[in-house]
């Protein structure tokens, strides 16, 4: 695909994901990486809704910017997950209400903030980790996510939002999608004892999809928290 056509590919889904009441103001941001190992970027203070194709940042494989304007100050955070996850072409950034206010409650899981409530959740996001909370821009996020080992597609960051990755960019961004309303899920659920996944039906989805969750088939007494 073309330079231009993954600028207006950014450009087109990162509109979507405004207009719907994805991510507000000028907040998230979007990120592909190019086969010369150098990133298109959305810009610092951009709002998704209102990108432009030709201001979108270019950077090179050490991060150093080529063209456009200056890059969002999340690069930490896009780097350190495209480093860790070798098969990742593309990573959204938002923050989406429900997953953010899924963040601060105090019994999520670091290692699964999410239950196994969907099969749509599990086949887009897989298992969400949770990093505890940093300043917007902070160096200090890419050692958490450096911390997971790869072995996590979709993250929340706490009090602040979700960041996840895809091989490509609309499946990044329907990894995102899913994560939020699994979040919107789990808080209109709390507390009335769901019916959520059993491991059999988990099993099932793992082997017909070929899925890899980090916890699948591991004894997880982390929810205990009396």
């Amino acid at each position: 695909m073309s330079d231009t056509r993954l600028r207006e590919e950014i450009c087109r889904y990162g509109r979507s994901l405004f207009e719907r009441g994805l991510t507000p103001g000028s907040s998230g941001n979007i990120s592909l990486r190019l086969d010369d190992g150098g990133w298109l970027v959305t810009p610092t203070n951009a709002s998704l809704g209102f990108l432009d194709p030709a201001r979108i940042s270019r950077l090179d494989s050490a991060g150093r910017l080529l063209s456009g304007d200056k890059p969002t100050k999340e690069i930490p955070l896009h780097s350190a997950l495209y480093e860790t996850r070798s098969n990742a072409r593309a990573i959204v950034h938002l923050h989406s209400t429900h997953a953010v206010a899924l963040t601060m409650l105090p019994e999520i899981d670091p290692r699964a903030a999410l239950p196994p409530m969907t099969p749509y959740y599990l086949m887009r996001a897989g298992q969400t980790a949770l990093v505890p909370y940093y300043r917007p821009g902070d160096p200090a996020v890419a050692d958490a996510i450096r911390g997971l080992a790869g072995k996590y597609s979709s993250v929340l960051l706490a009090n602040h939002g979700p960041v996840v990755a895809g091989d490509t960019l609309e499946a990044a961004v329907f990894a995102t999608e899913e994560l939020e309303e699994t979040a919107k899920l789990y808080l209109l659920l709390r507390n009335l004892n769901p019916r959520h996944l059993t491991p059999a039906q988990v099993d099932d989805l793992v082997k017909a999809f070929g899925l890899e969750l980090p916890l699948h088939g591991e004894h997880d007494d982390t929810h205990d928290h009396s």
